[in-house]
């Protein structure tokens, strides 16, 4: 599986992006999805993660209610929205794939989009 992210760039304090993560290499549709972020000295975490089919989600406490994730498993790509953005949000942010869960809980990332920069100016 290879994942490519894009969608990262400069925005001020309340505004929105939406990053893209393009997945190939294996059915797309068999396996759930999830963002991470990883801020300048600080460990990776987790922000938000999607079941196979899309029905089900899970965000991190810190976005809820801002960021929405999403898949179009007929483009194989899901999609983070990330809506009333905050300076604290400023990361490198990661899409990442789970092969063997069946639900949108990420228990194990078998591989790791390159990455992409958003930076949230105050």
């Amino acid at each position: 599986v290879q994942l490519q992210a894009s969608g990262g760039g400069l925005v001020q304090a309340g505004g929105s992006l939406r990053l893209s993560c393009a997945a190939s290499g294996r059915t797309f549709s068999s396996y759930a999805m999830g963002w991470f972020r990883q801020a300048p000295g600080k460990e990776r975490e987790f922000v938000a993660s999607i079941s196979w089919g899309g029905g089900r989600t899970n965000y991190a406490d810190s976005v809820k209610g801002r960021f929405t994730i999403s898949r179009d498993n007929a483009k194989n790509t899901v999609y983070l929205q990330m809506n009333s953005l905050k300076p604290e949000d400023t990361a490198v942010y990661y899409c990442a794939a789970d092969l063997t869960s069946r639900t949108a809980v990420i228990d194990r990332v078998d591989y790791w989009g390159q990455g992409t920069q958003v930076t949230v100016s105050s």
